[in-house]
C-alpha cells in the first residue's frame, strides 16, 4: 500500500513539473518565438500565458519596446584632417522578432558594432564645422547608414543622436582665439555703425539750428541749466554776439568785439593843474595883471 501511495506522489510531482515547464508567460512588451527541435513554429506568441511542449519546444522572448544603445566614443579623422572623438546614442526597436532571432545570433551586439563603424565612417566624410554646427544633418546621415544593415535583422532605427565632440587641446585654443576675434570684430562694427548714426543725427541737428538761430540760444540755456544743477561746478559763459550788436545799434557806435588794451588816460590827456597859494600852478608860472 505504501508503494502505491509513493508512486502516486511521484506521478503527481512529475505532472506538476511538466505543466510548469510547459507554461510560459509572455509579457506585454515581449513576443515569443518558439523553436521545436530547432525548427521555427509559427505564429509568433503574443502576450499572455502560452503552452509549449516541455523539453521539446524552446521559446525565446524578444522585447519589442524601444531600446537605448550607448555608442562609446569613436576616434576618427575628419575630412579636413582634424582628429576628434565622438560618442552617440541609438534608439531602436525590434519590428520582426523572427528575423531578430533567426537572422542574427545577438542582434543587440550586432547593432552596437554597426553603430560604431558607421559613426567612424560618417565622421571621416564630414568636416569639423559641420560636426559642430549641423548636428541634425550628421544624425540623419548616421541613422540612414545604421538602418540599412539592421533592416535584415528585423530592427528599425528610430533615432540617432551624437552627444559630445571631443577636440584636441590645441584645436580648442585655436577655436577660442577665433571666437574671440570674431566677437571683437562684431563689437567694432557695431561701434562704427553707432558713430555713423550719431554723426548723421548731429548733422541734422546742426542744419536745424542753423535755420533757426533762436534754437541755438535755447540749447545754450538748456546746457547752462544742466551744468548749474551739478554741485561744485565752474561755469564759463560766452558773451552772446547778439547783445553786442544790440548795444551797437542803440548807441550808434561801433563796438569792437575783440577789445585791445587801451592807452592810459595819463598818456593821452593832460592832468588837471593844481593851484598853489602864490597864484602859480604846478605846470609853470602864471601871469596876473596888476
Amino acid at each position: 500500500m505504501e508503494v502505491v501511495w509513493t508512486a502516486i506522489v511521484v506521478i503527481v510531482l512529475l505532472v506538476l513539473v511538466l505543466v510548469g515547464a510547459g507554461l510560459n508567460a509572455v509579457q506585454q512588451y515581449q513576443r515569443g518565438v518558439v523553436l521545436r527541435f530547432g525548427r521555427l513554429l509559427s505564429p509568433v506568441r503574443e502576450p499572455g500565458l502560452r503552452v509549449i511542449v516541455p523539453f521539446v519546444d524552446r521559446m525565446r522572448k524578444v522585447p519589442v519596446q524601444t531600446t537605448v544603445l550607448d555608442v562609446p566614443a569613436q576616434g576618427a579623422i575628419t575630412r579636413d584632417n582634424v582628429s576628434i572623438a565622438v560618442d552617440a546614442v541609438v534608439y531602436f526597436r525590434v519590428e520582426d522578432p523572427v528575423k531578430a532571432v533567426i537572422n542574427v545570433s545577438d542582434y543587440l551586439h550586432a547593432t552596437s558594432q554597426v553603430a560604431q563603424t558607421s559613426l567612424r565612417s560618417v565622421i571621416g566624410r564630414a568636416d569639423l564645422d559641420t560636426l559642430l554646427t549641423d548636428r541634425q544633418q550628421i544624425n540623419s546621415e548616421l541613422r540612414g547608414v545604421i538602418d540599412a544593415p539592421t533592416e535584415d535583422w528585423g530592427i528599425s532605427i528610430d533615432r540617432v543622436e551624437t552627444k559630445e565632440v571631443s577636440l584636441p587641446e590645441g584645436m580648442q585654443r585655436s577655436m577660442s582665439r577665433q571666437a574671440e576675434a570674431e566677437r571683437d570684430r562684431r563689437a567694432r562694427v557695431i561701434n562704427a555703425e553707432g558713430e555713423l548714426q550719431a554723426s548723421n543725427k548731429l548733422a541734422e541737428a546742426a542744419d536745424a539750428m542753423e535755420a533757426s538761430p533762436g534754437s541755438l540760444q535755447l540749447r545754450l540755456l538748456q546746457t547752462v541749466v544742466e551744468v548749474a544743477a551739478e554741485k561744485n561746478s565752474t561755469l564759463v559763459m560766452p558773451f552772446p554776439v547778439e547783445v553786442l550788436r544790440f548795444f551797437e545799434h542803440a548807441t550808434g557806435q561801433t563796438i569792437n568785439q575783440d577789445p585791445t588794451p587801451t592807452e592810459s588816460k595819463s598818456d593821452t590827456e593832460p592832468s588837471p593843474a593844481r593851484w598853489r597859494a602864490d597864484g602859480r600852478t604846478d605846470d609853470g608860472p602864471t601871469s596876473t595883471e596888476n
